[in-house]
């Protein structure tokens, strides 16, 4: 794969769609993951940042393995179902081709996409913990946390209502919504 046809694959409305919708969507597990963990950990009572850091790594390798296998395997039988149907089109065998080329090309590309969502949405929340110790306290970690989870659901939300028009402020809250209801509902249930 030359980087031109990298450039050419990516420059495709539909395969970045598609790497857009994963992106998204499993980000939003991932955030709402990292929320789940970091409230979690707070009331069982973890008072070790680096512990919480290192269950939520957990759950990134999880999910962001999640997102890249399981799209690697649908955007293949996808791909391989496309391709025969423009091989029945054609009536011919585009094995090698430039064709085919492009179709594994935007499988990698949305599988990269549905891996990096999980990973951002969680490693970026996991931050604060970090500095636990230094620069905050288990309770201003977790809420810091919580607060960048949510910030970045309200991304999401804001970036997807852009695209389709919305009012992207509208669409970026109720995306954030989430965030605030996997808190309280942890809160509520888990203490």
């Amino acid at each position: 794969m030359t980087p031109q046809r990298l450039v050419s694959v990516l420059g495709q409305e539909q395969v970045r769609a598609i790497s857009r919708r994963y992106f998204v969507s499993n980000g939003f597990d991932g955030a709402l993951t990292c929320i789940g963990v970091v409230i979690g950990a707070f009331l069982t009572g973890v008072t070790d940042g680096q512990i919480v850091v290192k269950i939520g790594l957990g759950a990134a390798i999880g999910l962001t393995t999640s997102g890249v296998w399981s799209v690697w395997e649908i955007e293949r039988a996808e791909k391989l179902a496309e391709l025969d149907r423009i091989e029945d089109a054609m009536l011919t065998d585009l094995s090698g081709t430039a064709v085919e080329r492009d179709k594994v090309i935007a499988r990698g590309i949305n599988a990269v996409a549905s891996g990096l969502g999980p990973l951002v949405s969680i490693v970026v929340p996991l931050l604060p913990f970090l500095a636990v110790g230094s620069l905050f306290t288990m309770l201003t970690a977790t809420a810091t946390s919580v607060a960048l989870g949510t910030g970045i659901l309200f991304t999401f939300g804001s970036y997807m209502g852009s695209i389709s028009g919305q009012r992207w402020y509208v669409a970026g809250v109720r995306m954030a919504l989430a965030g605030v209801a996997v808190a309280a509902v942890n809160l509520l249930f888990g203490g």
